[in-house]
């Protein structure tokens, strides 16, 4: 589903975005063909893989992204740039060449996971909010894809819309369905993206009533024997006894929210079982993250609502991407390579090519990188860079169903390691290949 129409999204920039293109069309640079590209140097500690999610939103924030009327008054009543700028902008519409990883691919230090070519006016404009969207959805995504891997086919429910900003909320929403969630709690994001959604009752319902009894009663009544019930408000043993006695056997799940909650799940499990609801499944909630998930993995649990850790990006909000010019037109017309040499903030010139580099099993073993050539597949590989947008023509969307298809696809390529969730190594090296005058500055520290 796109976001076509609406209001411009062109001021969800940076001021000095605006100044550089004043200054770069007053000395007759900002028409220079330029190739900018958005990487990591490193992934957050303890992550051996990262997901990359926003690609989609970032193509639909592309389309709105114009200089209406109101913007250009705006900018030119604030002085922000000269008129010689604004009635440049008046006109903006990118029409260069942008190619990158889908939304569910796998990256890794130094992937280039966005390649914008254009000039460099059309293309420096977009560097913040192209930050800004892949930064926090593959955040997300990032810590998604840890959960529901150590789920191990347990469903997952994206829940923590009320720990982030609302609209954080939504694109979280969709990261996590990208990186394998099953279902979110956001309506909003259900209706946007056309995820499925999922919810029943808080506690709030339960105290609303004059007994636990009468609170069950009328949800059931509501919402059928299906539905899951909340057992945890006052005792627990009578709760369940409570739900049964009401339902039946067909009661379609309880949840835990508080408490020893592997030790709680096994004592529901046997009470389920002993009153003959031997399918009515047990959800737990309270503040899990991929950690507690993994330690509840031999626990009678049936299902993970995630919230608080998840939309943060369980203890990682960002990914580090940076989008930096490593190529650009010289004054004879000849594209030249330029890099950032600052210590620990080094970067690679001329425009990349990627492969994951795969065994003759489909296991992968090398990110490999192209300086200035594509490498070359040798019969095992697959290609990680799609075209996204042609001349300025966005053709390069996929649906969220897609995306987490192709997620779960490509993690399943990954060596065993890559779930792991103690301090390591990237589940895979980043190698180089072409035109390159530095050592890897994405290599490991201890081989720098």
């Amino acid at each position: 589903m796109t976001t076509t129409g609406g209001a411009s999204t062109a001021l969800l920039t940076d001021h000095y975005e605006l100044t550089m293109l004043q200054a770069s069309l007053a000395d007759g640079t900002a028409h220079r063909r330029s190739v900018f590209e958005l990487f990591a140097r490193r992934l957050p500690d303890g992550r051996r893989y990262g997901v990359v999610a926003g690609v989609n939103r970032l193509l639909d924030v592309l389309e709105r992204f114009r200089f209406d009327e109101q913007t250009i008054e705006f900018l030119r009543d604030r002085a922000i740039v000269d008129q010689a700028t604004c009635d440049w902008l008046a006109g903006y519409r990118f029409s260069g060449d942008i190619s990158g990883y889908a939304d569910g691919e796998i990256f890794f230090p130094g992937s280039p996971v966005l390649v914008v070519e254009s000039s460099f006016a059309e293309a420096v404009l977009l560097e913040t909010v192209f930050l800004s969207i892949l930064n926090h959805d593959s955040a997300v995504a990032s810590a998604a894809s840890r959960m529901t891997w150590w789920a191990g086919g347990r469903p997952c429910i994206e829940m923590g819309s009320r720990r982030t900003h609302e609209e954080s909320a939504v694109a979280a929403a969709l990261a996590a369905y990208i990186a394998g969630f099953a279902t979110t709690s956001n309506l909003e994001a259900a209706r946007r993206f056309g995820i499925p959604s999922a919810g029943t009752a808080a506690h709030s319902f339960t105290l609303l009533h004059d007994s636990e009894r009468d609170a069950f009663v009328s949800q059931v009544d509501a919402l059928g024997k299906g539905t899951t019930l909340l057992i945890d408000t006052y005792d627990l043993t009578e709760a369940v006894k409570t739900a049964i006695d009401i339902t039946g056997p067909e009661l379609g799940a309880v949840r835990l929210d508080s408490g020893d909650l592997p030790s709680l799940a096994g004592q529901v499990r046997e009470q389920l079982d002993a009153l003959g609801a031997t399918k009515t499944r047990i959800i737990v909630t309270s503040d899990l993250d991929e950690f507690q998930i993994a330690a509840l993995a031999p626990a009678s649990v049936d299902g993970y609502g995630v919230g608080t850790s998840l939309v943060t990006g369980s203890g990682y909000p960002t990914c580090g991407f940076v989008y930096k010019l490593v190529s650009r037109e010289d004054a004879t017309g000849v594209m030249a390579p330029v890099a950032k040499k600052s210590p620990d903030k080094i970067s690679i010139g001329g425009r990349k090519y990627a492969l994951r580099r795969r065994s003759a099993a489909g296991v992968a073993e090398v990110e490999l990188i192209g300086v200035g050539q594509a490498p070359v597949d040798d019969g095992d590989d697959r290609e990680l860079l799609k075209p996204l947008v042609e001349a300025g023509k966005i053709i390069g969307r996929t649906t969220p169903a897609e995306s987490q298809a192709h997620h779960l696809k490509v993690r399943d390529e990954l060596p065993r390691s890559a779930s792991q969730l103690s301090r390591g190594e990237p589940a895979i090296p980043t190698e180089y290949i072409g035109d390159l005058n530095a050592r890897n500055p994405f290599a490991p520290r201890s081989n720098r």
